[in-house]
């Protein structure tokens, strides 16, 4: 029996939300974002201060994969999340506890002035239970320190540029496709 999780990765504003879901639309796989499980919690539980936006992003982070191990042994998820919030052995035990036995991650990446520059045109339109555009100076030093996990094979996508999708698409499929 073999799960299969494509990790989409990066910090925040690196581009994983239209990465993430032009590979689920590709596949016809399910997409779970962090984000959407987070706000949900939000809009039910009300917002808070950044300790509170925390504790929403691990319980979010612990529903997606309780909800991955719920699915059919045979099949593949997209997750859509900065795996780099939290531990990774963290994600190591969410990985098991949910049967997944693949992963592939997908890298998202900007240089460090776009990403500030994305998160701060959207901070305003954002569910207010998001961090503000205080995080910005943050982000930035985030964004030129990150790198991948490192846990399975790494495709990255440099989304300041135009992304090949064919190629990313491509190396996925390959990957899928092997026993």
């Amino acid at each position: 029996m073999t799960r299969t999780a494509i990790l989409v990765n990066g910090v925040p504003a690196s581009g994983k939300t239209r990465v993430s879901r032009r590979i689920a639309a590709e596949f016809a796989w399910p997409l779970l974002a962090l984000d959407t499980v987070k706000e949900a919690l939000f809009a039910e539980l009300g917002t808070g201060d950044r300790l509170h936006n925390r504790r929403f992003g691990r319980a979010s982070y612990g529903a997606i994969w309780a909800l991955v191990g719920e699915f059919p042994a045979q099949s593949a998820v997209v997750v859509d999340a900065w795996f780099g919030f939290q531990p990774l052995e963290l994600l190591q035990t969410h990985l098991s506890s949910a049967g997944v036995t693949r992963t592939l991650e997908v890298w998202c990446t900007a240089p460090p002035e776009v990403i500030a520059q994305r998160y701060a045109d959207r901070a305003r339109k954002r569910h207010e239970g998001h961090l503000g555009l205080d995080y910005v100076p943050e982000l930035r030093a985030l964004a030129a320190s990150a790198r991948p996990l490192g846990i399975g094979p790494v495709v990255p996508v440099d989304t300041s540029l135009p992304v090949a999708w064919e190629d990313v698409i491509g190396r996925i499929r390959a990957f899928v496709s092997r026993p």
